[in-house]
């Protein structure tokens, strides 16, 4: 027999300045009937995004909806289909999709959020969600489209030992990048970063001041920044670039937490003097990319060009503190729970 209920993590209250185990909670919810064209999946792992700190807030600063109190989060997930009312998706076959933070879920298989579909022998799963998944695809749109990375270009990212971080530089340095150098918070990140990701060199954010970093780094000035701090990484950034320089704003995690806000506005000129070009970019706008980015990841991956590295925490009962250490800066690479228990 189906299972009737599956085990939640839900959103208590919003949190007043940085979250807290207490804003969040895990219970036993019911599980809706299975209809027509739906899927009953167990989740093996869930994602854990930086981008979920926006979503907890009351204010929209977010690309899509943000938590409720009283109901259970959402975000990316993957699984495997236990029961079938969708004759094109048998049970044994693993999907992707937002119906994350939960054991378990009900989903619509033709929805654009539905059940993706991946194969397992192409890469390890957890790969889906990481350097194959949303995660590499950001680093790769905001490389390739958003940037327009060329052959020669020197590369500066900032949060570079987290998921997207670490999948940027090594796509940069297969893009052509003559050098990549990025921030990170502590040495043995930084560490890290140049031993097995690739990095030129890398540098403590906490330690010595950004602009002072990139002056030591890239002496001769930058082409490229991948942006996913904002604030005073964003204005370093800036005074670096060389004229005609690209930013790709990813991320502004500079900009959630009243004690982290800054204001960096008046640096702007820099765009105006050196002719630079700044674009926000929002990755599920460029789907269209998306079957290249994985035949040219798979690829690499499979040629053994690329290091891939997760911080896997298990038991969705931990899942909040998963959460709460990605925004402390507790992972390398991509953060995730494992629910291979759960059933």
């Amino acid at each position: 027999m189906s299972p009737r209920t599956t085990r939640v993590v839900c959103l208590v209250r919003r949190p007043e300045k940085e979250p807290a185990p207490g804003d969040f909670t895990v219970e036993e919810r019911p599980l809706p009937p299975l209809g027509e064209g739906q899927l009953l999946v167990r989740n093996l792992y869930m994602s854990v995004d930086p981008s979920m700190r926006g979503r907890l807030e009351s204010t929209e600063k977010h690309y899509t909806h943000n938590f409720t109190p009283g109901s259970p989060l959402d975000g990316r997930a993957l699984g495997v289909v236990e029961e079938s009312r969708c004759p094109g998706v048998p049970p044994g076959v693993y999907v992707r999709h937002q119906l994350g933070w939960r054991e378990r879920a009900v989903l619509n298989a033709a929805d654009t959020d539905g059940a993706d579909r991946i194969d397992p022998q192409l890469a390890p799963l957890p790969t889906w969600l990481g350097l194959l998944g949303q995660t590499g695809f950001t680093a790769y749109v905001g490389l390739t489209r958003v940037a327009a990375l060329r052959p020669g270009d020197t590369v500066f990212v900032s949060a570079a030992a987290g998921a997207v971080g670490t999948a940027a530089g090594q796509f940069a340095r297969l893009l052509g990048a003559d050098r990549v150098v990025g921030t990170a918070g502590g040495p043995d990140k930084c560490a890290l970063l140049v031993k097995e990701f690739g990095y030129d060199a890398a540098a403590d954010y906490r330690a010595e001041p950004v602009r002072d970093s990139l002056a030591r780094m890239a002496p001769d000035g930058i082409d490229v920044y991948f942006d996913n701090v904002g604030g005073e990484q964003l204005a370093a950034a800036l005074h670096a670039l060389r004229t005609g320089g690209r930013v790709a704003l990813c991320g502004m995690m500079s900009q959630f937490g009243g004690a982290r806000r800054t204001v960096d506005i008046n640096h702007l000129i820099q765009a105006v003097l050196k002719r630079l070009m700044l674009c926000g970019f929002i990755v599920r706008d460029h789907d269209d990319l998306r079957p290249e980015f994985e035949q040219q990841v798979a690829g690499w991956l499979a040629e053994g060009r690329i290091t891939t590295r997760e911080t896997v925490v298990d038991g969705l009962e931990n899942a909040p503190g998963a959460l709460l250490s990605l925004l402390g800066g507790g992972n390398v690479g991509k953060m995730l729970v494992s629910l291979g228990d759960s059933g």
